[in-house]
């Protein structure tokens, strides 16, 4: 035990700093040099502009997202109109980009599966620091050395910073590659087909003559 107002200190060959401490700060710079231009290497060609029918094909599942958030401004008839033509479009696949093909005769739903595929003592200097806890720092205190070696956009300020903001919990793109679009559409036409619409203008001029009425019995 460490007597009252006596600083605990630790005895160490000051070759440990050579053999220790500045072997790994170096292997630290190697290795994210090392990173970068593996990420260069094996970094994947830049995604072509999206097409025409891709395009449409993204944007036709927001054009019912946008008649469900406005339907209060449209009139009965044209919300109808509007969601008969879209629902109608995203059950018949009018919007994908590579349409399935119909079979020409009814299939019962069994087919659908088949066909729709460290150190613990309390009284230590804190300027003593752990091996494990160097090589975090350097990890994390490198970065502007690798900015000034490899230049600002580096694969491995890029590492460091997404293990820093690492957020489980991101919000996902719902038109990330692997959705379904079909899948989409259709969840999008059942959304359409049960909105209960109602009209921001319905009853106005009741309204209208009920507010100034009751002004003028003031």
């Amino acid at each position: 035990m460490a007597l009252q107002g006596v600083e605990q200190t630790i005895l160490r060959d000051p070759a440990l700093f050579y053999w220790i401490v500045f072997p790994i700060t170096v292997v630290m710079i190697l290795t994210g040099i090392l990173r970068h231009y593996a990420t260069v290497l094996m970094n994947n060609p830049p995604k072509p502009a999206s097409t025409l029918a891709e395009s449409r094909e993204r944007l036709g599942l927001i054009r019912g997202v946008n008649l469900r958030n406005n339907a209060s401004v449209l009139s009965k008839e044209s919300f109808e109109m509007r969601k008969n033509y879209l629902v109608s479009a995203y059950q018949s696949g009018a919007f994908l980009k590579d349409p399935a093909m119909k079979l020409p005769f009814p299939l019962t739903i069994r087919f659908k599966s088949m066909l729709q595929s460290g150190v613990m003592t309390r009284d230590l200097d804190v300027r003593w620091v752990s091996s494990l806890s160097w090589y975090f720092l350097n990890l994390f205190g490198l970065q502007s050395v690798f900015g000034f070696i490899l230049g600002s956009d580096n694969a491995a300020n890029h590492m460091a910073s997404q293990m820093a903001s690492m957020n489980p919990a991101a919000g996902i793109n719902p038109f990330q590659p692997g959705q379904d679009p079909d899948k989409l559409y259709q969840s999008e036409a059942e959304n359409l087909e049960v909105i209960e619409h109602f009209c921001i203008l319905d009853g106005v001029e009741e309204r209208v003559l009920a507010h100034y009425a009751g002004r003028k019995s003031y």
